[in-house]
């Protein structure tokens, strides 16, 4: 039988392909997230910095509106660590909606916060426009900054929390009237979208700086839109597609400009203070970059600053270089040279045609978020590869991608899942799963059961934690469950709710021998049976694992007849067209132009 399986199968899969889900992660404790799978490779693991990924998958860059059909949570807010082991899922928080530029900010009050753009609502847009939001390490939210009155909505380009935590500069986006002068038609007009810059007190939401760069950029420095092209009406041309924007200490902004191939300095008083590459550079260069993103400051004094970026060198259309990288540059603005510093390129060779990111690590090393697919690398001081990662699906991708150290301590309680197998009273055992979605220093699981709901718990065993579920098997049917979290000097960190075991519906129909129906067991005579077993075996104790492992071979058994059984069902299913999908949303068509270089929209890149 085994043998038709396979045969059956192939001869089927033409008549019904099936989309593969093996690129996600399932949870019996946490049914309604399908988290995304990782392929790690560490080339030196002891040169990388301690820290966790921050990433946010998307798989439409412009949101999904919702169906009637059902689908577990996949993208928003992940928090992984540097395995690619699952330690937060934020998905359902955020109503799996897309967010963007998910990161940990360490400059705020003494802790850690979160923050991440939620983007607008696609079936809500003219009364959800999106927002910038801030996390404590609870992952409550602290603080919603709402999209400027004047704005269609939140910018997902930028959120970034300046030094101290009291204000954040973010890009912005106003569709503008111009005058077409500047191309030699001074009677026409055309709608463009300004690209600019806005600091926000993060108390009060009040505006503290606003620039728009069309006041400043004349519209001849964009090589997206040309001398030849109509006048369009609102929104109109993106021409300068403003895509990153950091502060320093001075007082002085950069902003990166995509579609100008150029770096920005912008003084407190609005005035451009220089440019760095474009056709109108005011350094003297030994280096090129374009369809930049991510421009930030890593040192800034006086007249001497180094900045970072993630030179894309392509987009949709073309490539300028034959492979995307970071690049440090050293800048002089007394004698305004600009140097490279270091190159690192992307490892695999490719580029990076829209979005991305390069962030500088506390220890010296670089963490780049190369965008598509996940892919992202670490890079030690002297560019070296320390590691690669991406994820296992080609379906998502995350904007950018962050390493930090953090604390997760969710105030919600752990969550767990009870169930009672077993054909005949002598083969019954309770699994139990648990996770603790977000908290990120568990060290150990204990386990508890009662004899009834006013019984004292029990303890029925324990063990290491080793991924974001862990599995328990006890044998004998146990009920009233609790799972308590323990970290490495084995204090209490938080307990679950007390959680009634799954039996079946009908316990003959689910294949159970005998002539009375199972009941829980007293925790406290099962273990003291187990002990008297295993002191007549020659056992001098029961150690911590014996409950475990008296029923793997069961439960392996078990798992063995229901992987038959499904086999031959996804054969079956393979013939017959499906009508749904448990966890895949209907996704609606692409708009047509976001493969055009000249954007009417604020496509984002």
């Amino acid at each position: 039988m085994l043998l038709l399986i396979p045969l059956l199968a192939s001869l089927c899969y033409a008549v019904k392909p099936i989309i593969p889900d093996d690129d996600l992660l399932s949870f019996v404790s946490l049914p309604d997230t399908r988290a995304l799978k990782w392929d790690v490779t560490h080339h030196d693991r002891e040169r990388q910095a301690p820290g966790y990924w921050f990433v946010a998958p998307y798989g439409q860059i412009t949101g999904e509106a919702s169906t009637q059909k059902f689908h577990q949570y996949q993208v928003g807010p992940y928090i992984y660590d540097d395995n690619g082991m699952l330690i937060w899922a934020g998905s359902r928080q955020f109503e799996d909606r897309n967010v963007f530029d998910f990161r940990a900010n360490t400059n705020m009050d003494g802790d850690t916060h979160l923050s991440f753009i939620v983007a607008w609502d696609p079936e809500n847009e003219f009364e959800d426009r999106g927002r910038a939001v801030i996390l404590n390490k609870h992952y409550q939210v602290e603080k919603d900054l709402i999209s400027p009155a004047d704005a269609h909505d939140f910018n997902m380009h930028e959120f970034n929390i300046l030094d101290g935590g009291k204000t954040a500069v973010v890009c912005i986006y106003r569709p503008t009237l111009v005058k077409l002068g500047d191309f030699g038609r001074p009677e026409e007009e055309s709608f463009v979208v300004s690209g600019g810059i806005a600091e926000y007190d993060i108390a009060t939401n009040d505006l503290l700086f606003k620039w728009n760069g069309v006041d400043h950029i004349p519209i001849h420095e964009s090589n997206s839109f040309h001398a030849w092209d109509r006048p369009q009406g609102s929104p109109g041309w993106d021409y300068v597609h403003a895509n990153a924007v950091d502060k320093n200490a001075a007082g002085d902004y950069i902003i990166s400009m995509r579609f100008t191939n150029t770096i920005y300095c912008v003084g407190a008083d609005g005035n451009i203070l220089w440019r760095l590459g474009g056709a109108e550079s005011n350094f003297d260069q030994d280096f090129t970059f374009s369809k930049q993103h991510d421009v930030k400051f890593v040192e800034s004094n006086g007249t001497d600053h180094v900045i970072t970026m993630l030179n894309n060198a392509s987009d949709e259309a073309s490539n300028d270089e034959d492979v995307s990288s970071v690049l440090y540059i050293k800048l002089d603005t007394a004698a305004m040279t600009a140097r490279l510093i270091k190159r690192m390129n992307r490892p695999d060779g490719q580029l990076t045609r829209l979005r991305g990111n390069a962030q500088t690590l506390p220890n010296g090393n670089t963490f780049a978020g190369w965008s598509k697919f996940g892919y992202q690398s670490e890079h030690g001081p002297d560019g070296e590869v320390l590691m690669t990662a991406r994820f296992v699906s080609d379906r998502y991708s995350t904007y950018r991608a962050y390493k930090s150290d953090f604390v997760g301590r969710p105030l919600t309680p752990p969550d767990v899942v009870a169930s009672v197998y077993g054909t005949s009273e002598t083969s019954i055992s309770t699994v139990i799963y648990v996770s603790w979605n977000g908290a990120t220093d568990v060290a150990r699981w204990n386990f508890y059961a009662r004899a009834r709901e006013s019984s004292e718990s029990v303890l029925i065993g324990h063990v290491e934690k080793t991924d974001f579920e862990t599995m328990f098997i006890v044998n004998g049917y146990m009920d009233y469950i609790t799972a308590e979290a323990l970290d490495r000097n084995g204090d209490s960190m938080s307990k679950s709710a007390v959680h009634r075991s799954q039996i079946p519906h009908n316990w003959q129909a689910a294949g159970f021998v005998g002539s009375k129906i199972p009941s829980p067991q007293d925790p406290r005579v099962a273990l003291a049976a187990l002990q008297h077993a295993s002191e007549n075996s020659g056992n001098d104790e029961v150690d911590d694992h014996t409950a475990f492992s008296g029923t793997v071979g069961l439960f392996i058994f078990f798992l063995g007849v229901c992987t038959l059984i499904g086999g031959l069902a996804a054969a079956f299913f393979m013939c017959y067209p499906r009508r749904r999908r448990s966890y895949h949303k209907v996704r609606p068509e692409e708009d047509g132009r976001l493969g055009e270089t000249h954007r009417l929209a604020t496509v984002p890149e």
